[in-house]
């Protein structure tokens, strides 16, 4: 690939209400290096947004229920600053100047090239790329990958991968928060109550024991057989970060 194509492996989510403009776009972006995750509405996007982030969103305009405009709106209110190229099928002046006022990167016009959609997609990465990098290094530092799931830190929540939550009690939270800030490692019943400050409760309770198994019906795709938090006989527990598939 060369550079006008853009960094392989960007992640990209394609919003669009076209079925035919969602696909023939996906296909031609994942056959150029790109990840590509696509939505036909502003509640798929959030889901899909929830579970992962992504590099830049392609956003139509005209869409049923929460169309483009308002959607773009809402993501920068938010202070999301995930690039944004805005789809639409009118050449109207207007409409691309309330795209850019809003906050989108740029905005290509329907019908359009894919060579040229690329070249736009490319030109917005290479501008946005250390803004970008930073960003997901702030991100990577409050989302810790626990399987399939994923536990937001600043937030307190666990997000499946569909976007939904998991909920989780306040003993639960800090377990995992335990977990996330010493992967890898051996924690004793005696260490997690401390990091999870629980001190008034006795090291070798059982009810550790009752929360563990309870947290892995949560995160674990088979509990019985734990991936992800195992247990280490006579000496604890321990989150294997980057369990084996």
């Amino acid at each position: 690939m060369n550079q006008a194509e853009g960094p392989v492996g960007r992640r990209i989510i394609v919003v669009d209400d076209d079925a035919g403009v969602r696909e023939m776009v996906a296909e031609y972006l994942t056959q150029h290096g790109f990840s590509v995750r696509t939505a036909d509405s502003a509640a798929a996007f959030d889901r899909l947004f929830a579970a992962e982030h992504a590099d830049l969103i392609l956003l139509d305009v005209n869409m049923p229920g929460e169309d483009g405009f308002s959607l773009a709106r809402r993501l920068r209110a938010a202070k999301v600053t995930t690039p944004i190229i805005m789809l639409t099928a009118m050449g109207d002046v207007i409409d691309r100047v309330v795209g850019l006022e809003i906050g989108s990167d740029d905005y290509i016009v329907k019908p359009f090239d894919l060579r040229e959609l690329r070249a736009r997609i490319a030109a917005v990465l290479r501008r946005i790329a250390p803004a970008v990098d930073e960003a997901k290094t702030k991100e990577d530092a409050h989302r810790v990958a626990f399987g399939a799931v994923v536990l937001d830190l600043d937030a307190r929540r666990l997000i499946r991968a569909d976007g939904s939550e998991e909920k989780l009690t306040a003993m639960e939270f800090d377990l995992l928060q335990a977990f996330a800030r010493h992967p890898n490692r051996v924690l004793s019943r005696d260490t997690l109550l401390d990091l999870a400050h629980h001190k008034e409760m006795e090291p070798f309770d059982r009810s550790i024991d009752i929360r563990i198994a309870r947290l892995r019906r949560k995160i674990e795709t088979d509990p019985s057989k734990p991936q992800v938090i195992k247990t280490e006989r006579g000496g604890g527990y321990i989150f294997v970060s980057r369990p084996n598939s």
